[in-house]
């Protein structure tokens, strides 16, 4: 067992170290077109954002639906410690570094092209805004996944899983529609 958890460990280690470095990188990239501003910047970077929502939402529907199996599995039993490590890993190495993109991408994208002047972009902003409430309540869930203290069950994550779905409605009608402006 000791190995296995050594295996993880390191395996852990480098997908950190992968993850520091490209980001890294992203940041410098990012901070040299920003500020010698090439034409191309805007789309490069609704690219980057569509992205890293893409990334995050995917988290978003599947952290909930390892949940309902991770309700069911035996507490001290193998699979539970396997989805201890699948769930911290999808958080730390794909949403938590997708959430963080897509909101500077969107900030970025929101400040260049509308100057936060339409009302519309408000209330997409309010839709992103539960949307990162909803990822704090799965990361603290996770945890307490983690110390065997789960509050849920799987039928009650079932529907959990949901509540991305309505706000991403949300915030996709207010990007396409644009209504109130």
């Amino acid at each position: 067992m000791t190995t296995d958890i050594a295996t993880s460990a390191s395996e852990g280690s480098k997908a950190r170290r992968k993850a520091f470095i490209s980001i890294t990188i992203v940041l410098l990239a990012a901070a040299a077109a920003w500020w010698f501003e090439p034409v191309w910047l805007y789309e490069w970077i609704k690219v980057l954002h569509v992205v890293a929502v893409i990334s995050w939402m995917v988290g978003l529907f599947y952290l909930p639906r390892l949940f309902v199996y991770h309700a069911d599995a035996e507490q001290d039993g193998e699979p539970a410690a396997t989805f201890v490590i699948m769930e911290q890993r999808l958080l730390k190495v794909i949403m938590g570094p997708a959430m963080m993109v897509s909101w500077a991408a969107g900030l970025w994208l929101a400040w260049s092209a509308f100057g936060f002047s339409a009302w519309w972009l408000w209330l997409k902003i309010a839709g992103v805004i539960g949307l990162t409430g909803f990822h704090v309540f799965l990361s603290r869930s996770a945890k307490r996944f983690t110390v065997g203290e789960n509050r849920m069950t799987a039928r009650q994550w079932r529907m959990a899983n949901e509540i991305p779905t309505v706000l991403m409605v949300l915030v996709i009608i207010m990007v396409i529609i644009k209504p109130f402006g």
